[in-house]
């Protein structure tokens, strides 16, 4: 959430960053009436409790009592406006930082740089779709039989690539000093809410909700990983606290109807790699520089194409204040698509969650960091297209191929 004392002195720049994020600046106004109402009953509570003590100390007992009601009829009056209050506070997003691209949509972010040179084929590449079908690798046909629409299957050598991908990320990250974890895949409500995923509707309606148990199936790692860390104070020499983590998430893809329907590039489960750091304000901005880099290495390891775009505050996330994605280059389509996002949320998710740190300064509140090291799913995509050959095989990339018995090539299905 947002620094209460950032919105009391400075309410005009709270409006113009969450204009900025295409949300309605109104919210501040909402806020700062409820907050001056609930600094008002505060107040009047506490001469209230006062007042009545200095009653029953003079042994005035009928005065007392009835100052006793209207104190309670106060307080239950105060507890009103503090719900109405924090949930204002937690309908608004995160500001962006100061250089981030104006702008209202994906339309309007900015290419920063393109890395590694577009394969070049003799022949006319295919998209992944057709080469992992007739490859007998990803099965669409028979998931969407058993679970419906925006599920597949992986099966032989792509499960074989999608655990290669997995031990190259977690090789290339414990090697960084990041602490690699399974966490789990159902978080509370509480928690979720604390992380900030699920205050808008439109948010909301992305993730699968148990109601029953209260628990939300989560989206991406982080959602469950920097909760462990609620209401703990770090020491500044133990920053940056850094996980790498490998978890299966679920989307409803509610906003994408008619996107992407067929494959396994938007859908329902997937499995991911992700970067989770906690740092120091005064540090954040490097640490985001790092997990970028560490996610382009990645990608530089697997020899893909790819380009790094900068979001516009449009685009960015609720939590996040300022995020880069990396787009790999797929050859059958002939496009750029997004395999990695790398965010900076600043201190949003710690001030909802109670993560602080502590230095010889003082303590604040930390600022928490995440970034993907590899969407398993949109990896294998970027690879059957980038490596597919004329007979229609694919190449293993190099990095890889330790991790699968030496095994160079998908050659055909194996049934």
């Amino acid at each position: 959430m947002l620094d209460i004392t950032l919105l009391r002195k400075q309410p005009e720049e709270v409006r113009k960053g969450i204009a900025a994020k295409n949300g309605d600046p109104k919210l501040v106004d909402r806020f700062l009436e409820l907050d001056a109402r609930w600094r008002a009953l505060t107040k009047e509570a506490e001469e209230m409790r006062a007042e009545q003590k200095k009653l029953g100390e003079a042994k005035k007992i009928d005065e007392a009592k009835a100052l006793k009601e209207k104190a309670e009829a106060k307080s239950e009056e105060l507890k009103r406006t503090e719900k109405e209050r924090e949930e204002a506070l937690r309908r608004m997003p995160n500001l962006p930082l100061a250089d981030v691209p104006r702008g209202k949509s994906a339309e309007e972010n900015i290419v920063l740089r393109e890395v590694g040179v577009k394969t070049e084929f003799d022949f006319k590449p295919k998209e992944y779709l057709e080469i992992g079908e007739r490859l007998g690798i990803i099965d669409v046909k028979h998931a969407a039989k058993s679970s419906g629409t925006r599920f597949g299957a992986l099966e032989e050598e792509a499960v074989l690539l999608e655990f290669a991908l997995v031990r190259l990320a977690f090789d290339a990250l414990v090697k960084e000093g990041f602490t690699p974890i399974i966490p789990p895949v159902l978080v509370g409500a509480k928690m979720m809410q604390g992380m900030g995923f699920v205050d808008a509707p439109k948010d909301a309606e992305e993730a699968y909700y148990i109601e029953k148990d209260d628990l939300f199936l989560v989206g991406t790692s982080e959602q469950s990983v920097i909760p462990l860390h609620a209401g703990h104070s770090f020491s500044a020499k133990d920053l940056p606290h850094r996980h790498v983590a490998f978890s299966t998430c679920f989307r409803r893809e509610a906003g994408s109807h008619g996107k992407d329907t067929k494959g396994i590039l938007r859908v329902h489960q997937f499995d991911k790699v992700e970067m989770l750091s906690i740092t120091a304000p005064e540090d954040s901005e490097k640490e985001h520089q790092f997990l970028l880099s560490v996610s382009e290495k990645l990608m530089q390891a697997l020899n893909i194409p790819y380009r790094v775009v900068a979001l516009c505050g449009g685009d960015l996330s609720r939590p996040s204040a300022k995020t880069y994605d990396i787009e790999a280059w797929l050859p059958g389509s002939g496009q750029y698509r997004e395999t990695h996002s790398v965010s900076n949320t600043t201190d949003f998710q710690a001030r909802r969650l109670g993560i602080k740190y502590g230095s010889e300064r003082g303590t604040g509140f930390a600022h928490v960091l995440n970034g993907t090291a590899l969407a398993i799913g949109r990896a294998l995509i970027a690879i059957l297209e980038n490596y597919q050959q004329k007979d229609g095989s694919v190449k293993i990339p190099d990095a890889l191929q330790s991790q699968m018995s030496g095994m160079k090539e998908i050659k055909r299905a194996s049934k």
